[in-house]
């Protein structure tokens, strides 16, 4: 009965991909560790954090963030080194400063304008004057009979 409990556990839990090798000995430096891989891109998994990516870059990035911290960098720190040498793409969640404010905000923009055009178009349409219905002419009503009667 143990064995199965044990064994629903550890399929209950998510697999990380952190070897034994990188745990840190210091279990609150380890936190920190976990805690900023799971807020960076694996560059070669895409949407995955370093800390659940079972890639070569991504160990090297754990192995580093664990460098950092070792040398008594704050998370902050360790996270703008990252930044600043792979570029803004490493983090999970972006932040919303500088150029980002445009792509944050082009979505909703284009939706506004798109809405926009939508109603300026089915306004004008509605405005159009339609052609009234008017009685065929008596050359037009011949030409019909002699047509429906073929």
């Amino acid at each position: 009965m143990k064995r199965l409990l044990m064994i629903l556990l550890l399929l209950a839990t998510p697999l990380w991909a952190v070897e034994p090798g990188e745990v840190l000995d210091d279990p609150a430096l380890e936190a920190r560790a976990r805690e900023i891989s799971q807020g960076l891109r694996c560059l070669v998994c895409r949407n995955e954090s370093i800390d659940e990516s079972h890639a070569p870059l991504a160990r090297d990035l754990r192995l580093l963030v664990r460098e950092r911290l070792v040398a008594g960098d704050t998370n902050a720190e360790t996270v703008d080194f990252i930044v600043a040498r792979y570029g803004e793409y490493v983090l999970l969640r972006p932040q919303a400063t500088g150029a980002n404010w445009l792509l944050w905000g082009a979505g909703p923009v284009m939706l506004l304008l798109a809405l926009l055009g939508a109603g300026l178009y089915l306004r004008g349409r509605a405005r159009s004057s339609t052609p009234q219905d008017q009685p065929l002419s008596p050359e037009e009503s011949r030409r019909l009979a002699e047509i429906l009667d073929e």
